[in-house]
C-alpha cells in the first residue's frame, strides 16, 4: 500500500503541473489531467474511507472526503486533486512509520545460515538447520555464523558475540569454552558439538520473543485523526445548520470546502519531517516518525544499565589476595583463563594484565558452566574462576576468608581448591548520568524511573543509587525484561532505552524504543530512534524536540482550524461563495504549512540537563 500511494500522489503532483501549465499557456484541454487523476485516485481513497466510516472511524480523512465529493460537484477539480495529493502524502507516511516491524525480524533471519557442516567420520557434509541433533559435530568455518548453540571440541580462535550480549569484546575460544548460536566465527575453523537443537538456541528464542512482541505492538493514530474526531463532526454541524436555516445548498457546499482539513493532513506530516531532519543534523535518526509523537506521552522511563547509564566498560580497580598469595600470579593466573570466556568482566581482566605488561599463559580443558563459574588448566594448576555465593555454597568454612562484601562486581579465584584472591570491578558511569536522569521528572513529566538489566544485583543496586533510581530489576533475561517492559507499558506509556541485541524484544514492547549507539543492527531496526553519540545529551536533546515537534505540529493543526471555523462562520453566514471558500482554504493552508515548516530553520535543540 505504501508504494501505492505514492505512485497516486506523484499522479497527482504531474496533473497539476500539467493542468498549471495548459492552462497559463493558453492550450485548452486543461481540466483533462485534473480529471484524469480524480478518477483514478479517488475511487481507491474514497472506498478506504467508507471502510473506516464502517468502522465508526470519523477522523480527519471523513470530513476530506466529503470535501471531495463537495469540490466534484462544485467541478472544482484542482481542489479535488489537491485533497487526494494530502490524502495519499498521509497515508504513505503513516504506512513508512508503522511498517518497520517487518525489516526487524528479515535483520535476525538474515544472520542465520540456510546450511550447516556437520563432521562424519572424518569428512564434512552439508545439511540443512532442521536436521542438526544434539551431539553432531558442526564445523564453522572462518566468518561463518554459529548455527547452534554448543561446546567447542576441536580448535583454537576467536568469535564475535556482541550480537547477542551486547559487549563489544571479541571473544577466544578454544576446548570446552561454549558458544552461542549467532556468533560469528573469527578467522579460525571451529568444530562445535551441538548442545541444543537450532529452535532451541538462544538466537531463536530471541527471534520468537521479538516475533510475539512485535505482534502485540499498538498501532498508534495519527494526530490528524485524533484533531480531525472532533474538528469533523464540528463543521458538518455547521455545514448543515447552514442548510436548515436557509435552504440555500451552496452554503452547505462552501461550508465543507473551507473545512476541508489540510492542515490536519499535511501540517502535522510536514512538522513531523522538519523534526526528523533537525535529528539527523543533530546525530539522532528517527527510524518510526511515531517516536515524536509518543515521547511527551510517555511517563514511565526504563534503562538498560550495561552501555547505556555505564560506558559498558567495566574496569578491575582491587585484587584482594588471600595470604602468601602475589597479585601478579593471580591476576596472569585469571588473565590465561578468561581469554576463553564470553563474560563482559572478562575484558577489564584482560586489559589489566596489558596494562601490568603481563603475557598469560594458554588454558585446556576449559568449561564454562551458566552459574557455575569459569575452570580450566592454566600453567600447571588447575584455575576456578566463580562467584562468592558458589565458592560459600560448597566452602562454608572460608567465609572468613573472604573480604567483605560491598557494592559492585567481583569474581573470587581459586588455584588447585584453595582460595587465591577476591577481584573488584567498577563499570564506570556516565558522567552526565545523575542529571539526566533526575532532570527527567521536572522537564519531561516522568513519573518513574525503572533500571533494568541483566547484570548482578550488587553492581545494579550501586549504579542505581549513585543516580538516585529507586526501581531496580537485575539479573533479567531478554524475555523477562520483555515482560516487565509489556506490564508497565499497561500501566502507562513507556520509553526504554538500550543498547544490545538482547534488548530487542523490550524496545519492540515498549511505547517508545531508544537504542544507544551502532553496536547492533538489530537493536537499531527494533528501536524507534537510534542516538548515534555516546552521551545521554542526545536523549534529552531528543526528548525536548519531540515536545517541540508536537507543540508546533499542535499549533500549526489548531490554528489551521480555528482559521478554518471562522471562514467556515462567513461562509455559513453567505459572505463566502465555494469558489471563494476554496481560495480561502489554500491561504489558511499556507499559513498553516509555513508554520509547520519552523523546525527545519534550526540549528540546534534546547537542552536543559545540568552541565557536567
Amino acid at each position: 500500500m505504501l508504494r501505492f500511494h505514492l505512485l497516486l500522489a506523484a499522479g497527482c503532483l504531474v496533473s497539476i503541473a500539467m493542468h498549471m501549465a495548459m492552462r497559463y499557456s493558453g492550450v485548452g484541454g486543461g481540466e483533462i489531467p485534473l480529471l484524469a487523476a480524480i478518477t483514478v485516485g479517488s475511487v481507491p481513497l474514497l472506498w478506504e474511507i467508507l471502510g473506516k466510516l464502517r468502522r465508526g472511524d470519523l477522523g480527519a480523512d471523513i470530513l476530506a472526503a466529503l470535501a471531495l465529493i463537495t469540490a466534484l460537484a462544485l467541478q472544482e477539480y484542482l481542489v479535488a486533486v489537491l485533497i487526494i495529493l494530502m490524502l495519499t502524502g498521509g497515508q504513505a507516511l503513516e504506512e513508512y512509520a508503522l511498517g518497520r516491524a517487518s525489516s526487524v525480524l528479515a535483520a535476525l533471519a538474515a544472520r542465520m545460515p540456510n546450511i550447516a557442516h556437520r563432521k562424519v567420520d572424518g569428512h564434512t557434509e552439508d545439511i540443512a538447520l532442521s536436521d542438526i541433533r544434539v551431539g553432531d559435530a558442526i564445523v564453522i568455518f572462518p566468518h561463518e555464523t554459529c548455527p547452534v548453540d554448543g561446546v567447542i571440541i576441536e580448535g583454537h580462535g576467536g568469535m564475535d558475540e556482541s550480537y547477542l550480549t551486547g559487549e563489544p569484546y571479541r571473544v577466544s575460544k578454544a576446548v570446552g569454552a561454549s558458544v552461542l548460536s549467532g556468533a560469528i566465527n573469527g578467522d579460525a575453523l571451529l568444530v562445535v558439538r551441538a548442545e541444543k537443537l537450532p529452535e532451541d538456541s538462544r538466537y531463536t528464542a530471541i527471534m520468537k520473543v521479538m516475533r510475539e512482541a512485535e505482534s502485540t505492538r499498538p498501532r498508534l493514530r495519527r494526530l490528524g485523526d485524533q484533531l480531525g474526531a472532533v474538528f469533523a463532526p464540528l463543521a458538518l454541524a455547521v455545514a448543515g445548520g447552514a442548510w436548515l436555516v436557509t435552504g440555500e445548498v451552496s452554503r452547505f457546499l462552501a461550508v465543507l470546502v473551507v473545512a476541508t482539513p489540510c492542515p490536519l493532513l499535511i501540517a502535522v506530516p510536514i512538522t513531523i519531517i522538519s523534526a526528523i531532519s533537525l535529528a539527523a543534523r543533530r546525530g539522532i535518526i528517527i527510524r518510526d516518525p511515531t517516536v515524536l509523537e509518543r515521547l511527551p506521552t510517555c511517563r514511565t522511563a526504563i534503562f538498560d544499565k550495561t552501555g547505556t547509564l555505564t560506558l559498558g566498560e567495566p574496569q578491575l580497580t582491587e585484587i584482594l589476595p588471600a595470604a602468601g598469595r602475589e597479585k601478579e600470579t593471580i591476576l596472569n593466573y585469571a588473565a590465561g583463563l578468561e581469554r576463553y570466556s564470553r563474560h563482559p568482566l572478562a575484558g577489564a581482566i584482560l586489559q589489566a594484565a596489558k596494562q601490568a605488561r603481563l603475557l598469560p599463559p594458554f588454558a585446556t580443558h576449559i568449561t564454562e558452566k551458566p552459574g557455575q563459574g569459569l575452570v580450566g588448566q592454566v600453567g600447571g594448576k588447575e584455575v576456578v574462576i566463580t562467584s562468592r555465593n558458589k565458592v560459600l555454597a560448597s566452602h562454608p568454612e572460608w567465609s572468613g576468608l573472604l573480604p567483605p562484601l560491598v557494592a559492585g562486581l567481583e569474581c573470587v579465584v581459586l588455584v588447585d581448591g584453595a582460595y587465591a584472591a577476591t577481584l573488584r570491578f567498577r563499570d564506570t558511569p556516565r558522567a552526565e548520568g545523575e542529571s539526566f536522569i533526575s532532570h527527567l521528572g521536572p522537564s519531561h513529566q516522568f513519573m518513574r524511573v525503572m533500571l533494568l538489566s541483566g547484570d548482578r544485583e550488587s553492581e545494579v543496586t550501586y549504579l542505581a543509587r549513585q543516580l538516585g533510581i529507586k526501581e531496580v530489576f537485575a539479573g533479567q533475561t531478554p524475555e523477562q525484561k520483555l515482560d516487565i517492559v509489556r506490564d508497565e507499558t499497561t500501566k502507562a506509556p513507556t520509553l526504554f532505552m538500550g543498547d544490545g541485541i538482547n534488548d530487542a524484544p523490550a524496545l519492540t514492547a515498549a511505547t517508545v524504543g531508544l537504542a544507544f549507539g551502532q553496536a547492533s543492527a538489530v537493536t537499531s531496526e527494533a528501536a524507534g530512534a537510534v542516538i548515534l553519540e555516546n552521551t545521554l545529551a542526545k536523549v534529552d536533546e531528543l526528548l525536548h524536540l519531540s515536545q517541540d515537534m508536537r507543540k508546533v505540529a499542535l499549533q500549526s493543526a489548531l490554528g489551521g482550524m480555528g482559521l478554518s471555523l471562522l471562514g467556515m462562520g462567513f461562509a455559513a453566514a453567505g459572505h463566502l461563495s465555494p469558489v471563494a471558500g476554496a481560495l480561502l482554504q489554500e491561504m489558511i493552508d499556507a499559513v498553516a504549512i509555513g508554520w509547520a515548516l519552523r523546525l527545519t530553520w534550526r540549528g540546534r535543540v534546547r537542552t536543559d540537563m545540568r552541565p557536567e
